[in-house]
């Protein structure tokens, strides 16, 4: 049998889905974890996951696809994996040293096993390597830009890219014609806005800590605040990179990163949390869309928005009358289905709630290179 499988290789961590070629059905998927502890390393791990997936051998595994974070502006697309690719995303692991390195490890350890075998590697920027000029630059000194590669990035690509092609093809659009915002809300969230079906704007920038409010991340602050906590030694540099991205955001604000808990509060702190952060998606939604010739659609994704109807009503009532956008006045999200029109006729604007499948991004475009 003919197959593509999906690998994400962390650091303590390897997830993995398995698909039928032909069709890009999913046979299994899991995940081993507590590598370097109860498993010894990421060969092991991937002799657990054979055992579990009863594949004697990784040769016989027709493509092996790798989501790497951080293509930086060498990837805009998928890419077989030869030591030249090995090579780059290692020297990219200063863009993403929490991710490449757990990226690579996985690779690396397929590559001993299965030498044969054919890999490619995903990135979740490459997506958004279509921005112009003037949407992905910072405005710092050029330098910054051309000699240490600071730029706008973006990610979550492979899901934007998803809900996207998943919308116009519901929507019976063009995807050269199409133009949306895709909202990918969960403990990481970013906004992208597309633009005749590419990646026009997003909110991720450098790094995901950009954009809205998430989970433990801050999103937008003022950046003499880093400076200010240095001079004033409240904060090593250390301190504050575990701080803005794993002790801020809406863990900061009422103690809890879990949305579901957070709606079940009625204190305060919960209240603002919730409001923040649908402030924060609402901004968006509006500087996108005043940007975009037509919006076609507000696609609603991840685990916060595929499964929380409350923040997208609330979002939607942000946005108030200046974009007439209507929801269902029975709405009711089913969670059975992929693709849901939750808007109703009188809208101006088509709102769905669209399941995302990064993995099946990947494996298809992954499948592509063949």
């Amino acid at each position: 049998m003919k197959s593509i499988l999906v690998i994400n290789s962390g650091s303590s961590s390897l997830k993995y889905q398995y698909f039928k070629l032909e069709d890009l059905s999913v046979i299994n998927a899991g995940i081993v974890e507590n590598i370097g502890q109860e498993v010894k390393d990421h060969a092991s791990a991937l002799v657990l996951m054979l055992e579990a997936l009863k594949i004697e051998n990784l040769e016989t595994i027709t493509l092996i696809a790798h989501r790497v974070v951080h293509g930086g502006e060498i990837y805009n697309k998928a890419t077989l994996v030869d030591e030249d690719v090995i090579a780059n995303i290692a020297q990219l692991s200063a863009l993403a040293p929490l991710h490449n390195p757990a990226n690579l490890l996985g690779i690396t350890a397929i590559k001993k096993l299965a030498p044969k075998v054919t890999q490619v590697a995903v990135f979740d920027t490459a997506f958004h390597q279509s921005m112009p000029r003037e949407n992905y630059l910072y405005a710092l000194p050029q330098e910054l830009y051309t000699k240490h590669h600071i730029r706008r990035y973006g990610f979550h690509g492979s899901s934007h890219k998803y809900v996207s092609n998943e919308a116009a093809h519901f929507l019976e659009i063009a995807p050269e014609q199409f133009n949306a915002i895709t909202l990918h809300l969960g403990n990481g969230a970013s906004v992208c806005a597309i633009k005749e079906g590419k990646s026009f704007d997003t909110s991720m920038g450098f790094t995901p800590l950009e954009g809205l409010i998430m989970g433990t991340r801050s999103g937008n602050i003022d950046p003499a605040i880093v400076s200010y906590l240095l001079q004033n030694d409240i904060y090593t540099l250390d301190q504050i990179d575990n701080v803005f991205n794993k002790e801020s955001g809406l863990k900061a604000l009422c103690g809890d990163n879990n949305m579901k808990n957070i709606l079940s509060r009625k204190d305060e702190d919960a209240q603002l949390a919730r409001i923040k952060f649908v402030q924060s998606i609402a901004s968006y939604i509006g500087a996108y869309a005043a940007r975009l010739p037509k919006l076609n659609a507000l696609i609603f994704t991840g685990g916060i928005g595929e499964n929380s109807q409350v923040i997208i009503e609330e979002v939607i009532t942000l946005l108030g009358d200046n974009f007439n956008i209507t929801l269902d006045k029975n709405l009711n999200i089913d969670r059975k289905k992929k693709a849901q029109m939750i808007s109703d006729k009188e809208s101006s604007v088509n709102v769905l709630v669209i399941k995302t499948d990064e993995e099946k991004q990947i494996a298809k475009e992954a499948l592509a290179l063949l």
